[in-house]
């Protein structure tokens, strides 16, 4: 009887211990989930679209990369998923939940081009 009791104590404490475990580990994941949703993720650019504006010579600052961010994020605001950004400098084509610039079009090769696939547009 006495063993039988001291296997229901062990058995009682494991679970215990694999409780707290397991309440320590999900908390974790939860701060680590609410960290990443709350995160603000830099704005990327696919290889296509780097070699694309490197090669029409547009020009990216700082201030002109936050103002892009900026407008990804009021397109996301709205629920947009493909936008175009058009700015003088010309006009990028970003997949907002992938945050990614998609490609990019100078400004003097933007006349007679069409946009397709977008369901949205953000004037700079």
């Amino acid at each position: 009887m006495i063993s039988k009791l001291n296997q229901y104590e062990d058995v009682r404490q494991l679970k215990m211990r694999s409780s707290a475990a397991a309440s320590e580990c999900g908390s974790n994941f939860s701060d680590l989930l609410h960290s990443r949703i709350n995160q603000k993720e830099d704005l990327q650019f696919s290889r296509h679209a780097a070699e694309r504006a490197k090669e029409r010579g547009i020009d990216m600052s700082d201030s002109f990369l936050s103002d892009l961010q900026s407008a990804v994020e009021k397109a996301r605001t709205k629920g947009a998923k493909d936008v175009v950004i058009i700015s003088e400098r010309g006009a990028f084509i970003v997949n907002v939940p992938n945050n990614t610039v998609v490609t990019t079009i100078s400004g003097n090769e933007m006349k007679d081009n069409i946009f397709t696939k977008i369901d949205s547009a953000v004037l700079l």
